[in-house]
């Protein structure tokens, strides 16, 4: 046990050298390209970066900004999940409901992020556009992970269920979701960067009146480099805290499971 224990210590202390190293050897990168330049209006310094987010965080505004954009992505990104599992449902159980969704998951997959928000534009008002817009990026990529895993499912094993006269909640609990739900997770985490990232364009182009995205476009139309990179530095930190959220999760309920 105890060299386990500090295998994993070694593990995590070489992951984090590594990760320091590559943190280090980008931001040297970007320290000779703003020297360089010398321009900040253009290139602002990592320093610079880092005291207008410092001096961004320690303001109530940052905060409102922040949770309300969180509270708008999340929201959609759990819409999303949810809207793809009962199409998943439909589109498994019903061969006509698969020939009538299955199109309309692929015109979403196809068209650009960028009219999905110009017409939600039209349609609602623009503080719920972007919860819209992550919960249409997140349905793509879930549902086809859940008709994948479906599909794939054993033949043999259906027919071994249906010998023993499983019911269907028997059915459900140890054919079912064994199968389905690493599929599942993976279409899960897959579409979290997606639904970021979409949400927070949407939140760029449609300027809620609280958002990271409209503190993105107000930097960039005042010129304030150094702000903007600082937005995105924070969009980039929250996103990496989420992914290692959703994945912990996911990692403490499968283990609930097994």
């Amino acid at each position: 046990m105890t060299s386990t224990r500090q295998s994993n210590r070694n593990k995590i202390m070489n992951n984090f050298r590594k990760g320091a190293a590559a943190l280090l050897f980008w931001l040297a990168i970007w320290q000779i390209a703003a020297m360089l330049i010398g321009k900040a209006l253009i290139l602002p310094s990592p320093l610079d970066v880092l005291q207008v987010l410092l001096r961004l965080i320690v303001t109530p505004v940052f905060w409102k900004n922040t949770l309300i954009t969180l509270v708008r992505i999340l929201s959609g990104y759990l819409l999303g999940i949810l809207a793809s599992g009962l199409l998943a449902y439909l589109t498994c159980s019903s061969p006509l409901a698969k020939s009538i969704i299955a199109p309309m998951i692929q015109v979403m997959r196809a068209t650009p992020v960028a009219s999905f928000i110009i017409l939600a534009l039209l349609w609602m008002g623009k503080a719920r556009v972007p919860v819209l817009i992550s919960m249409l990026m997140v349905i793509p990529i879930v549902w086809q992970n859940l008709n994948e895993a479906y599909e794939a499912i054993d033949p043999n094993l259906l027919e071994m269920g249906r010998a023993y006269y499983l019911n269907y909640r028997d059915m459900l609990r140890y054919i079912y979701l064994p199968a389905i739900t690493p599929a599942f997770l993976s279409g899960c985490l897959s579409a979290m960067g997606l639904s970021w990232k979409s949400g927070i364009a949407a939140e760029v182009l449609s300027q809620p009146s609280l958002a990271i995205g409209t503190r993105l476009y107000n930097a960039k139309v005042y010129l304030e480099t150094a702000e903007l990179f600082a937005w995105t530095l924070c969009v980039i930190l929250l996103s990496l805290c989420i992914e290692k959220g959703i994945r912990a999760l996911f990692a403490a309920l499968s283990a609930k499971r097994r």
